[in-house]
């Protein structure tokens, strides 16, 4: 039973973020990544830290990531990633590691566009290395601003 709930939740996951045409880490992130994207109240990270840490959200992301390896370990295709793959493994695997960021991925031919901001250059310099790690991804830019968060 717990692992029918399990793949259940994960199939929800996984098709609720194929609707979607961009991933983003957080509700206040940029809806889209044409140049001049803002990010509302940029300095203020403390709901979106809150959200990005909070339990739920974490099984959320590990759900998401899990359901995704299985799908492609069915299909057999393990080098190759459709973008909307592509855009949701990059989003959270951001997301778990970069929690006050606030990030919008989207990814065309394995090209990946990373805009948004983060409060510190750590967390700016984390973004390309993390992005790069997953599979099928080609290419990578990012429109990053580091904008010190009104909590430091």
């Amino acid at each position: 039973m717990n692992k029918l709930t399990g793949f259940l939740l994960g199939s929800a996951l996984l098709f609720s973020t194929v609707a979607c045409d961009t991933a983003r880490t957080s509700a206040d992130a940029p809806t889209d990544i044409e140049d001049g994207a803002v990010v509302e109240n940029a300095a203020e990270v403390e709901e979106t830290l809150e959200d990005a840490t909070s339990e739920v959200r974490q099984d959320q992301l590990s759900s998401d990531i899990r359901a995704r390896e299985q799908r492609n370990d069915i299909a057999g295709e393990q080098g190759v990633r459709d973008d909307s793959d592509l855009e949701s493994e990059i989003r959270a695997k951001l997301e778990a590691n970069i929690p006050r960021a606030k990030l919008t991925v989207d990814a065309e031919e394995g090209n990946v566009a990373i805009v948004g901001t983060v409060p510190s250059q750590k967390e700016y310099e984390s973004i390309m290395p993390l992005a790069q790690d997953i599979t099928g991804v080609n290419e990578i830019s990012m429109q990053v601003e580091v904008i010190p968060s009104s909590e430091s």
